[in-house]
């Protein structure tokens, strides 16, 4: 019998679903979370459930907040079922389903942030967290620097009494809490950026410098903004994940989570008015988390890249279905083991090259269902985050880049919008229109694409760079993704 996701069913659920151990009434909120979406309750949520449940710490339960139009979608979806969740844990022939309660409430999603700016009056929210992507810190995708001029920073800089950006309602939250005397939340960034930390206080502080320079000094002296890496691969939900958790758990869930069991997370400790016990339950504290944090993106998030493009391109729509091709296997093999891991410094503890073996097992997971749509997506954000860093770092040694090239060439082939075999498909970029356009003149003048200076910056301007890429994009439109990518695996650029 199925039963529909709630407080009141819990005990009636299957006894293969495994349940809270604690009452919500028991949960006191103590961290704000804005952007609730899969992979924050795949994560930062289940962490905090394990804890709770061993009987710990439960002053730190989580407030849900949002400013999209995705937060209110979410809000409408988790209300019915008292904010509870399902995450299943596909482990293959051992899929594991459980409810989490960490969420103990979710803050009205309105047409601006001043909901949550009154949410954050409440002292006991000691800790403001972030999963809001890679493109919504407000930065320039070519230097990594805070964007002042970002629409966002532009309007809530005029308007900080109804902030509409993450970083406006962060601001005049800590502006109120310090005219009313209340110590500083800390803000806790969980997004795939390097120095998310830093990079989260630029933006805060790079805010306030617009709007009051007292504030900004604040800002920098008075909040603590810690790094930290996150990883855990969560799949998009679909009805195919609503349809398996019914038939094989006997649960409704409106938007059921399902992940991979690996799950990691890496925090620099700096929390001035307190944290949750986190290493508890598994969580790594440790002044490396840039080493860390380094690794994950270059080794995991651009691994994700590499194979994407020709998977798309190849109609490939599973990540698993990508790495059982051996051609695509063979690009990524090949392009980790000989330009990727060799600019990656050590990490404490870790030998890169087994690192890469996990990630590879972890990417091949059937169970999984994770899309090649999904992580093509966006690329005008994650190029300049997960792919040309290492290209930059490697044109700096002296060391060749012909692999990193072809995965260049490989994205903008990509963004011309249609498969090797001609079909059409949509592009999914906030810049998609740029993109496609520049892509497109790109068939005839292949570095016209590089004329994208806020996407490449300096590197367009390395000879070796330009001259691999217009190489590796001419063969992809004169002979096809599969004939260039055997061409690279022979040793041929």
């Amino acid at each position: 019998m199925t039963q529909s996701l709630n407080l009141a069913s819990l005990p009636r659920l299957s006894s293969e679903v495994a349940t809270p151990r604690y009452a919500r009434d028991e949960l006191r909120a103590g961290i704000l979370h804005i952007g609730v979406g899969n992979f924050h309750r795949a994560h930062q949520a289940v962490y905090l459930d394990d804890l709770f449940n061993a009987g710990k710490d439960r002053d730190w339960a989580l407030i849900g907040a949002g400013i999209r139009a995705g937060d209110r979608a979410m809000r409408q979806a988790l209300e019915p079922q008292d904010w509870l969740t399902t995450v299943v844990e596909l482990d293959p022939g051992a899929n594991i389903a459980r409810v989490t309660g960490a969420m103990v409430g979710f803050v009205p999603v309105n047409e601006d942030g001043r909901a949550i700016v009154a949410a954050l009056d409440d002292p006991a929210l000691r800790i403001v967290s972030l999963t809001v992507t890679e493109g919504g810190y407000c930065i320039d995708p070519a230097t990594g620097a805070f964007n002042p001029n970002h629409p966002d920073i532009v309007h809530d800089a005029a308007h900080m009494d109804a902030p509409k950006g993450v970083f406006g309602v962060l601001l005049a939250a800590l502006r109120r809490r310090r005219d009313q005397g209340l110590a500083p939340f800390t803000v806790m960034s969980c997004d795939n950026i390097p120095h998310n930390g830093q990079v989260a206080q630029d933006a805060v502080a790079g805010l306030a410098d617009l709007v009051d320079p007292a504030l900004a000094a604040y800002v920098r002296e008075q909040v603590a903004f810690p790094s930290s890496m996150v990883d855990r691969i969560t799949p998009a939900t679909t009805d195919r994940e609503r349809a398996i958790l019914k038939e094989r758990f006997g649960v409704q869930d409106n938007w059921p989570v399902f992940c991979e069991p690996f799950r990691q997370w890496v925090l620099e400790d700096n929390f001035p008015t307190g944290r949750p016990a986190l290493e508890e339950v598994g969580v790594t504290f440790t002044p490396h988390v840039a080493a860390f944090e380094l690794m994950k993106l270059r080794i995991l998030n651009g691994g994700h890249a590499t194979i994407a493009y020709p998977a798309g391109l190849l109609g490939i729509h599973f990540v698993h279905d990508a790495m059982a091709d051996p051609l695509v296997r063979g690009f990524l093999d090949k392009l980790e083991t000989d330009e990727i891991i060799p600019c990656v410094p050590p990490v404490p503890g870790v030998d890169l090259q087994d690192y890469y073996g996990l990630i590879a097992r972890r990417f091949a997971n059937p169970d999984v269902g994770d899309t090649i749509p999904r992580l093509a997506q966006d690329g005008s954000n994650r190029q300049p985050k997960f792919i040309l860093p290492s290209t930059r770092d490697r044109l700096k040694m002296g060391s060749d880049v012909t692999g990193l090239a072809l995965e260049s060439a490989l994205w903008c082939r990509y963004c011309a919008g249609t498969t090797d075999s001609g079909e059409p498909f949509t592009l999914d970029d906030p810049n998609a229109g740029r993109l496609t356009t520049a892509a497109l003149a790109a068939k005839d003048d292949p570095t016209s694409f590089l004329d994208l200076r806020d996407i490449f910056g300096d590197v367009a301007d390395a000879p070796q760079f330009r001259s691999r890429f217009e190489a590796s994009l001419n063969n992809l439109w004169r002979d096809g993704v599969r004939a260039t990518l055997q061409r690279y695996l022979n040793g041929g650029a």
